[in-house]
């Protein structure tokens, strides 16, 4: 029978720190002055998405092999999985802690890999039925557009959208067919209009659209993108044969045909650059791309240009063009200078400086300048305050006239799908907040990404320091599968050919889950007071207080800083 044991004098007590009875009524769990708490931390992969998914619980549900469950996931914070899996720069896989321990785990890939699944399977968006009143226009139906009237459908809305070309999807129609099948961008695209949102395709604001056609609605949210490209600013770039990059990825998306003869110049070192270089040489062409930074600079996406490389594409970096050469009023080549890197301009980047004496030139029948958008803002002076040439908004996108917002492009300048979205989300919910007559000062700073649905963590971000990394092995990253540089320049095939379920399920595996309970067990193995046990469902683990003298080998040993030590004071007030 257990009885409580009782030390009356020091004479009573053992020689050494020990139960003498039984632990039933001897609650060793007196004994402690700090106690173990398990508390989700973030990953950096969640913190640098763009888009706001939550990529650790995707991998987790991956991993189990609950792929629509981890889709679903996806979704309530990105509708488009299948165009960002393929197209997104992925700044998430650059502060992914599995870098160093074996590279970083393909995330762009299982999202790809989700996406492609849910096509397949026909899974429908969730969806949500009229709940809340006030009328709402979107201007432009690019990502970022796209994705608030999403949003905003999701919280019960039903937005109308304006869009200035003949189909919605914006400069995501530009990206070409070996990147971004036209059938994926479509089929993401229908299933917003299966939700029920409305899209008035060949509507131009400052045209078919004006601002007193705006004014019977409660908010409007503009996000026209860029889509005017910059010039060289050079002699004799007006001639036949100068053709910009967006034009010609324009025409290629159209079925137009392109003629570009046999050698191409291009100009920049960004997404479209690259897209135009590979794009010319699918159409035969010998193809150079001229950059006037160093590759450590080109924010080309890094596997883009290595497959650029890998298909022929000559890159020359620390060249910038002085003049297209002309005969006749055509293009003949150009005339460079070699570049050296001087001191960070506004742009945080070196700025390029030209050599004097260093002049060259290069015959090319087609120059394609791809020097990046600009927005197209001309409409909206006047109208709306602009800074640089983009709408200036706040933190919650609000612009200067009452009851409009702005995002993506035209706001940020970001320049990507997944930044995009991340924008228009945050744009439907704080027009949300704004029709419930709600604040929306506590949305975070637009370096930092929202979410649409609720996460129970600590903002803490956990590196590979706060790691234990003896529970890790160095485990390589699986091999991505693509067509052969020779069968990819045969067509306009897509050349990623993505991953197969072994290969996903194995990059779920090599996810640490940094910051995240996963239930591996390691606490309830190592408890030396048995204090900790399993909760039903698989939602992790209780720890019995009574039991735990806070002796730390769970916080200690857990491979993923998932339990935290505090102060038993803090509980106890």
């Amino acid at each position: 029978m257990s009885r409580e044991i009782v030390f009356r004098t020091e004479a009573d007590m053992p020689p050494m720190p020990m139960s003498i009875g039984t632990t039933l009524t001897n609650k060793t769990g007196t004994w402690r002055y700090v106690r173990p708490v398990y508390l989700d931390r973030t990953a950096p992969c969640n913190q640098n998405c763009p888009a706001g998914e939550d990529i650790v619980a995707q991998m987790d549900l991956i991993r189990r092999k609950r792929y629509r469950q981890a889709w679903e996931l996806l979704v309530r914070e990105n509708p488009f999985p299948g165009v960002c899996g393929r197209v997104c720069p992925h700044p998430c896989e650059r502060e992914c802690n599995r870098i160093e321990v074996g590279g970083a785990v393909a995330i762009h890939l299982q999202e790809r890999f989700l996406a492609d699944r849910a096509l397949q399977e026909r899974w429908p968006l969730p969806t949500q039925s009229l709940t809340q009143d006030g009328r709402i226009a979107v201007v432009g139906a690019g990502p970022a557009g796209l994705a608030c009237a999403y949003h905003l459908t999701l919280l019960g809305y039903r937005p109308l959208v304006f869009e200035s070309a003949a189909e919605p999807g914006g400069m995501m129609r530009l990206i070409p067919e070996y990147r971004l099948p036209k059938r994926v961008l479509d089929a993401e695209i229908g299933a917003l209009v299966d939700l029920g949102i409305a899209i008035r395709t060949s509507t131009r604001l400052g045209e078919s659209l004006d601002y007193a056609d705006l004014a019977d609605y409660d908010a409007v949210f503009v996000a026209v993108g860029q889509s005017v490209s910059r010039s060289m600013g050079v002699p004799g770039e007006d001639a036949v044969g100068v053709i910009h990059g967006i034009d010609l990825l324009e025409r290629l998306r159209a079925g137009q045909p392109v003629t570009v003869g046999s050698s191409v110049v291009v100009i920049g070192g960004g997404n479209t650059a690259v897209d135009a270089a590979r794009s010319a040489r699918r159409l035969g062409a010998e193809v150079t791309i001229l950059y006037r930074r160093s590759r450590n600079e080109m924010p080309a996406i890094d596997e883009e240009i290595d497959e650029a490389v890998e298909e022929g594409v000559d890159i020359r970096f620390l060249t910038a063009p002085v003049e297209v050469l002309t005969t006749n009023g055509r293009a003949r080549g150009l005339r460079c200078v070699r570049t050296v890197l001087g001191e960070p301009d506004e742009s945080g980047r070196r700025r390029p400086l030209a050599v004097g004496g260093s002049e060259h030139d290069i015959i090319a029948e087609t120059i394609i300048p791809a020097l990046g958008q600009m927005a197209d803002v001309g409409f909206m002076e006047g109208k709306l305050d602009l800074t640089r040439g983009r709408v200036a908004c706040d933190a919650a996108a609000r612009a200067s006239l009452e009851g409009f917002f702005a995002g993506g492009d035209v706001a940020t300048g970001a320049g990507n799908v997944a930044a995009a979205v991340g924008s228009g989300k945050r744009a439907a919910l704080a027009i949300d907040r704004y029709l419930r007559g709600e604040s929306s000062d506590d949305l975070p700073p637009v370096n930092e990404a929202v979410h649409a649905v609720h996460r129970d963590q600590d903002t803490t971000v956990v590196r590979l320091a706060d790691l234990n990394l003896d529970y890790f092995e160095v485990e390589e990253r699986s091999g991505e599968k693509h067509l052969a540089p020779g069968l990819r320049l045969a067509s306009f095939r897509e050349a990623n050919l993505g991953f197969d379920e072994v290969s996903a399920l194995r990059e779920a595996e090599r996810c640490m889950s940094c910051g995240t309970c996963n239930r591996c067990d390691t606490c309830l193995i190592l408890c030396p007071d048995v204090a900790i046990r399993r909760l039903p469902d698989e939602r992790g683990y209780e720890i019995d207080y009574d039991y735990c003298k806070g002796c730390g080998i769970c916080a200690e040993e857990c491979p993923r800083h998932a339990v935290s030590i505090q102060e038993e004071v803090q509980w106890t007030k």
